[in-house]
This record gives structure tokens, C-alpha cells and sequence, in this order.
């Protein structure tokens, strides 16, 4: 009776390596964008919340400018939201690309968007 070998051949294993490297430079690079879009939605949050009716434009810009500058925000400016007022509140909106340069002349572009309301 034979006994059948199990386990991986060495291409096998140099292939999956290869994978899981990529995979994780992907993420390696990914990541702390993903991050600073979470910090952006916060810091238009606490703007949000913090501004009343009568709070002008240039008000609530200057106030993300200040959060943007404690959470080292660096994607977007208060120059780049959009503010309104709807049903006597004011609703801040944002929308920003990050182009990731990945190898050569290949780039991964992320598109972030986002609002008060949400």
C-alpha cells in the first residue's frame, strides 16, 4: 500500500507567497486613506453639530479648518465643502479623490464622498 505525500510544492508555495505579498502592499497603502476619510466624516460631524442656524459659510469652514488642523486632515480643506441649509440646519457636504500610485504608471483611485446628514 502507498502512501500519497501531501502538502504544497515549492511553485505552489512561491506563488501564494507572492499573492499574499501583494495583497498586502494593497492594503498597506489603502488603509490610512480609508482612515483619514473616517477622520474627515468625524471631524464634519462635530462641525455639524457644533454650528447653530445663523452660523455663516466662512464660519463653518474656519471651524473644519481648525478640526482638520488638531486631526491632521490633510485630504481636503474648508475651501472644498459644501454647505446649505436645509429645514433650518446646516448640512455640510464633501467629495474628494486620493490617487494611490501602486507600481510604474499604475495608480488606484479612491472617491470619497460624504455628508453631515448621514
Amino acid at each position: 500500500m502507498k502512501k500519497r505525500q501531501h502538502g504544497v510544492t515549492l511553485s505552489g508555495l512561491l506563488v501564494g507567497a507572492f499573492v499574499v505579498a501583494i495583497l498586502a502592499l494593497l492594503g498597506m497603502k489603502v488603509f490610512p486613506e480609508y482612515m483619514e476619510h473616517k477622520a474627515v466624516a468625524d471631524a464634519i460631524k462635530k462641525v455639524a453639530s457644533g454650528t447653530g442656524p445663523e452660523t455663516s459659510v466662512r464660519q463653518v469652514r474656519d471651524a473644519f479648518d481648525r478640526q482638520a488642523n488638531v486631526d491632521y486632515i490633510s485630504a481636503i480643506t474648508g475651501a472644498d465643502l459644501e454647505v446649505t441649509k436645509e429645514a433650518g440646519a446646516i448640512v455640510i457636504a464633501y467629495s474628494y479623490e486620493k490617487r494611490i500610485p501602486l507600481v510604474a504608471n499604475v495608480s488606484l483611485l479612491l472617491d470619497f464622498t460624504g455628508s453631515s446628514r448621514e
